[in-house]
């Protein structure tokens, strides 16, 4: 498993297994709870015509009684990656009710919508002005009160098309990104699973362009080569890149996402909010990619989607909610599944304790010492809904392949809030190499409980010449009880991730007396 190609080629089994269990669960799941869609009174569905005439199959819902005679609100909803036209209609539903006019529409390249799939490129944002202009002509829209709002890919396309389009004064961006590459790339290590889910589900449901094939192919196969045209693709395709226009614009944006999401991790979404300057608010809740809105999407009782109706109620109808008094950044705990309100992200885990991680342990790479990060969309949906997060036990990790630091038992409750830090010194034998850092929750029986984690990759380092790392692990809100250790794990393999670790290599970390080794855990002031 030593060379990144072999290992893709054995994790992408697993990877493909469950990409086609999960699309087609995915895909079919809104279809099914629709029942007979064409029967779900004031729904209309229409062909609109996309950037370069593209069909793109959409559907329409107005308020009862709307006869022409006044405007109302739009809300523009982009599909999902692979989920059908019918994604949104229990939503929509609910939004006409409350006096929108809702038009959803198939993101082109998949299902019966025209097109290839460009991954938010800039047919898919002409797309969404297409949309715009189609609804202002057909239905009641009031032009002065737009509004863009969906989950995951349409989430990103929300956001691209708000920095590029200016009537778009309010947007709801769900389980999305902000920045792909520091989502799938992150540590520049590639996230295999969620790649090969994403990929297969666009197989399996649509028409990847050409040049998408291209760059997953070379994206999956570590064709290095290639990597600065992937950064360069992938960055067109962020918002956080056109991030002044998007501010000049000036839509109210609300941002929301799982703490444990495996595509889209929180990181990128909380650095992006810190960015915005207009009207703005962040919510993170516990679960896996999408799976913190995804009881709303069925229609049921939701936080996250309540959170984006009032937004829409307040930003395009103007009325007083209190949502614009009420603190901004809203963090539910994985803990406890209580609410907690911050000034900004910067006030979440203000205080800061420093964990030494002292001496030096030498571990070989190519073998998964049993800690890891789970599986991409069913580990963190488990937390969310038993509280069931990845486990492993501490002292039984194996120690030639595992370094392993514990804190000291605290006598009180340790409330990890946002984003814990690794700072140490590498040295490998080899010029490439990859790791995973894994900060666990340690109980007296050794049993630790997985809080946060994250890759970290590098190329061109001289063997034996020793370097240093800095690594942001993915922002958590988790508590972990009196009488329990902190412990950070460091290994070379996780299925989650395609890793770079040449046959025999060997990774050293030390603490240098001029440059300690620590990890840094933000912890909630009290």
């Amino acid at each position: 498993m030593g060379h990144p190609r072999k290992a893709l080629r054995t994790a992408s089994i697993g990877a493909v297994s469950a990409t086609l269990v999960a699309g087609t669960a995915l895909g079919l799941a809104p279809a099914a709870t629709a029942a007979d869609a064409s029967a779900v009174p004031g729904v209309r569905f229409v062909d609109i015509a996309g950037d370069g005439g593209t069909v793109l199959k959409a559907n329409v819902v107005t308020p009862a009684g709307a006869d022409g005679s006044r405007t109302y609100p739009v809300i523009v909803l982009p599909t999902s990656w692979a989920m059908p036209q019918v994604e949104y209609l229990a939503q929509a539903k609910k939004l006409a009710d409350a006096g929108y006019v809702v038009v959803s529409y198939n993101s082109r390249g998949f299902w019966q919508s025209g097109g290839h799939i460009e991954v938010a490129g800039p047919p898919d944002i002409a797309d969404a002005s297409k949309v715009i202009d189609w609804a202002l002509a057909h239905t009641p829209a009031d032009p002065a009160k737009v509004g863009m709002a969906g989950v995951s890919y349409g989430a990103g396309i929300s956001l691209l098309a708000a920095a590029q389009n200016k009537r778009i004064k309010a947007v709801v961006a769900l389980s999305g990104w902000a920045d792909l590459i520091d989502s799938i790339y992150s540590g520049r290590t590639q996230h295999l699973q969620a790649a090969g889910l994403l990929g297969g589900a666009g197989y399996l449901t649509g028409r990847p362009s050409p040049e998408l094939q291209r760059i997953l192919g070379d994206f999956v196969s570590s064709n290095l080569a290639k990597e600065q045209e992937m950064i360069e693709w992938g960055k067109k395709r962020s918002v956080v890149t056109h991030l002044d226009r998007l501010n000049a614009n000036g839509a109210a944006v609300m941002l929301g996402n799982a703490w444990g999401d495996t595509i889209f991790p929180p990181n990128q979404y909380a650095s992006f909010y810190e960015k915005l300057t207009g009207p703005k608010r962040l919510e993170f809740r516990p679960g896996d990619h999408a799976t913190a809105e995804a009881t709303g999407l069925l229609g049921l009782p939701n936080d996250t989607w309540t959170s984006a109706h009032r937004w829409f109620d307040h930003h395009l109808k103007g009325v007083d909610n209190g949502i614009d008094r009420e603190q901004p950044v809203q963090l539910k705990s994985r803990s406890t599944g209580g609410y907690e309100g911050y000034p900004d992200w910067k006030s979440v885990g203000a205080n800061e304790r420093k964990i030494a991680l002292g001496g030096s342990q030498r571990v070989w790479a190519n073998v998964d010492s049993g800690a890891n990060g789970g599986v991409v969309m069913l580990s963190n949906a488990l937390d969310q809904f038993l509280k069931l997060p990845p486990v492993a036990s501490i002292p039984l990790l194996p120690r030639p392949f595992a370094a392993v630091w514990q804190s000291e038992r605290s006598g009180q409750v340790q409330r990890v809030r946002g984003t814990a830090k690794l700072h140490t010194t590498v040295t490998a034998t080899k010029e490439s190499g990859t790791l995973v850092a894994y900060l666990y929750d340690v109980g007296p029986l050794g049993l630790g409980k997985l809080v946060s984690n994250a890759p970290y990759t590098f190329h061109g380092k001289t063997p034996g010449q020793p370097f240093t790392v800095d690594l942001e692990l993915f922002s958590t809100a988790y508590d972990v009880p009196a009488g329990h250790r902190l412990a950070l794990v460091v290994d070379t393999v996780d299925p989650l991730y395609i890793e770079h670790n040449p046959t025999g290599a060997q990774l050293t970390f030390s603490s240098p007396p001029a440059d300690p080794s620590y990890v840094s855990v933000p912890l909630r002031s009290e």
